[in-house]
This record gives structure tokens, sequence and C-alpha cells, in this order.
């Protein structure tokens, strides 16, 4: 099969460059939201670490006789909401239940209506662009 005759055409009948490169930049920047959702869960299991980590440093205190220092950061921190009543497995469901849910639900709303709910005609319409057809490599398709 010649997979450079099927054209990586995603683009719907009579759609204009502008909104094309509109929708992508909506896409774009839930690309943006989904990468700090990332660092989100990076931060939720870096404290989660660090809480369990100064539990142990607390057990080391106490063992080499420094049971005051240990008890103080047993009291102050070990267990502490990182922000006003939430630990960060709270943030998290927070913001996976609130805006990054809304906006991938408006993401694909705005694909529904102006692209026949295509993703990433953007790049697919600049891939067909930019690649060499007929070059090995270059294929639309896999």
């Amino acid at each position: 099969m010649n997979h450079d005759a099927a054209p990586l055409d995603r683009r719907p009948a009579d759609l204009d460059d502008d909104t094309i490169a509109a929708v992508g930049k909506v896409s774009e920047a839930l690309e943006y939201v989904e990468r700090a959702r990332g660092h989100l869960y990076s931060f939720h299991q870096l404290m989660g670490g660090a809480d369990l980590a100064l539990g142990d440093a607390c057990e080391a205190l106490r063992k080499a006789g420094h049971a005051a220092q240990a008890d103080r950061l047993e009291t102050e921190l070990v267990g502490r909401n990182v922000l006003y009543g939430r630990w960060t497995f709270q943030i998290v469901e927070e913001f996976d239940d609130g805006y990054w849910t809304e906006f991938r639900q408006q993401d694909r709303r705005v694909r529904e209506e102006l692209q026949a709910g295509e993703r990433h005609v953007f790049e697919a319409t600049m891939k067909e662009r930019r690649r060499t057809h007929g070059r090995p490599d270059h294929e639309a398709r896999p």
C-alpha cells in the first residue's frame, strides 16, 4: 500500500486557515494545562515523599536522643496541610474535577463545533505542507 497516496487530511471541507490556527491555539493551551497537571502530580508525590522522609527523620532524631526536636517536627510539620485544609491529594482532586475537566470539555466542544470533532487539524495540515511527498520517512501515515 502506498501510504503517501493517503494524505493525513483531517481538515473538514471549507474550513479556513484562520479557524484552524485559532482552534490549534485552544488545543495548545490545553497542552500547557496537561503539562501543569503533570507538575501538580509531581508536587503531590514529592510532598508525600517529603512527609514520609520527615517522619523517618523524626524517628532518627528520637533514637539519637533528641526527642524534643522530633516531637516539635512531628507536631508542626508531619501530616500538616500544605494549603489551608488540604493535603496535596485534595488539591489534585479539586484541580482535576474543576479546571482540568472544564478545560478539556471546552477544547472538545470547540473542536466539535468548528472542526467536526477532529483533533490536531493544525498539525496535520502543517505536516502535509512540510513533508516531502514520495520520500522515505515522510509518509503521511504509518
